[in-house]
């Protein structure tokens, strides 16, 4: 079954070029290998603990973790949340409300995958 995609308007170079910029913009922040794993894990557990986190990401190292996370809340998808007032100090990171703007994309690339699994089994 192929896929028609009907488009309103033309798509003009400068449409094409803004597109891609976008894009590019969009893979440079959730991009790479950890990040979407990352974010999916936040969105699914609600509050988790760091090493917690690392368990339920197999292969990630400590380091990456840790750089990721920091790269995620700098762009405003991960909060960083001390609580100080207990002993020892307890660190919980949480997704976002803006990291959960990503819940349709996150969706729709899972489906893509599934669909584009079966293909490619179909095909061998």
């Amino acid at each position: 079954m192929e896929n028609t995609i009907v488009l309103e308007e033309p798509i003009t170079a400068q449409k094409c070029s803004e597109n891609l910029s976008s894009v590019e913009d969009a893979i440079y922040v959730i991009g790479g290998k950890w990040k979407l794993k990352i974010i999916i894990v936040l969105q699914e557990s609600g509050n988790i603990r760091f090493n917690e986190l690392q368990r339920n990401i197999q292969g990630i190292s400590a380091r990456v973790l840790s750089n990721e996370l920091k790269d995620l809340e700098l762009n405003g998808f991960v909060k960083r949340v001390v609580h100080a007032e207990q002993t020892p100090v307890v660190v919980e990171y949480i997704s976002t409300d803006y990291s959960r703007t990503l819940k349709p994309v996150i969706m729709a690339l899972s489906q893509w995958g599934k669909t584009h699994k079966r293909k490619i089994k179909e095909d061998f």
